[in-house]
């Protein structure tokens, strides 16, 4: 959010406030039992600046906390990237290489998605894979037809796709339509924007962010209040600026009182 815009949503709540203090100064000029309708009304008056003006600062303090964190040097994110086999993978890597606060950009995995397996095709598969290509590391087969294979460090994704590819139309006669690339993007943490902005730009959104920043954004977060209940924080700091307001002539005069004892 725009620090401008940021100051004003402030400086309206606190004219609010100051409106609810306002009120709380006409004790003297009303029935006592009308003072219970004034902290009513003062909560809700509270409660409406807080959702209207506070509630978005709010919710942008968890970005704000990590924006703290960008800055401490050394720190580095780790982008997990799940792209599709059509994406030029060589162009990619060149182009975020060219960022500043790269660091490294591995391949790691590969997924396939088949038809839902048999219990022979399931066996048949898990007993296959591990063949079809030596640079295959782990993999897992699943019964919904989904084939997760890990990559050995260092070994591209185009070679793994084309080893399966290879196999799959020597056996059915086929081919692969869709596989889908998984990456690991390193980066330094005060270049974080830039790099999802990069990939924002191909259509590409990290579906994990791991480092310093992302986890004091999680921990925050983690740490807030419910909307219904900053609401609420916001209507009892409404009642308490009343309450100041309803007594604020008997402070006056205890201060001045005080100031002469002190004096005395």
């Amino acid at each position: 959010m725009d620090i401008l815009i940021a100051i004003v949503y402030i400086i309206l709540f606190l004219i609010l406030m100051v409106f609810v203090f306002s009120i709380g100064m006409l004790k003297p000029f009303m029935p006592k039992k009308e003072i219970a309708l004034v902290l009513v009304v003062a909560f809700i008056i509270g409660s409406i600046g807080g959702a209207f003006f506070l509630e978005p600062l709010y919710q942008e303090f968890p970005a704000f906390a990590g924006e703290f964190e960008k800055n401490v040097p050394g720190n580095e994110e780790t982008l997990y990237l799940d792209l599709s086999s059509a994406t030029n993978i060589g162009d990619l890597k060149q182009n975020l290489s060219q960022i500043d606060g790269f660091k490294s950009f591995n391949e790691t995995g590969i997924t396939f998605f088949m038809w839902s397996f048999n219990d022979q095709e399931l066996a048949y598969f898990n007993d296959v894979i591990g063949n079809i290509d030596s640079h295959y590391g782990n993999y897992t087969v699943d019964p919904s037809g989904k084939i997760n294979i890990n990559l050995e460090p260092g070994y591209n994704s185009n070679s793994a796709l084309q080893s399966f590819s290879n196999w799959y139309k020597l056996v059915y006669g086929d081919s692969i339509a869709y596989a889908q690339i998984h990456a690991k993007l390193v980066v330094s943490s005060s270049s974080l924007d830039k790099f999802e902005n990069a990939l924002l730009e191909r259509g590409i959104v990290a579906n994990h962010i791991d480092g310093p920043v992302q986890n004091v954004i999680n921990q925050t977060n983690s740490s807030m209040l419910s909307y219904n209940q900053f609401v609420a924080v916001s209507g009892v700091v409404g009642v308490i600026v009343s309450i100041i307001g309803i007594y604020f002539d008997n402070v006056i005069v205890g201060w001045r009182k005080f100031k002469k004892f002190i004096k005395r």
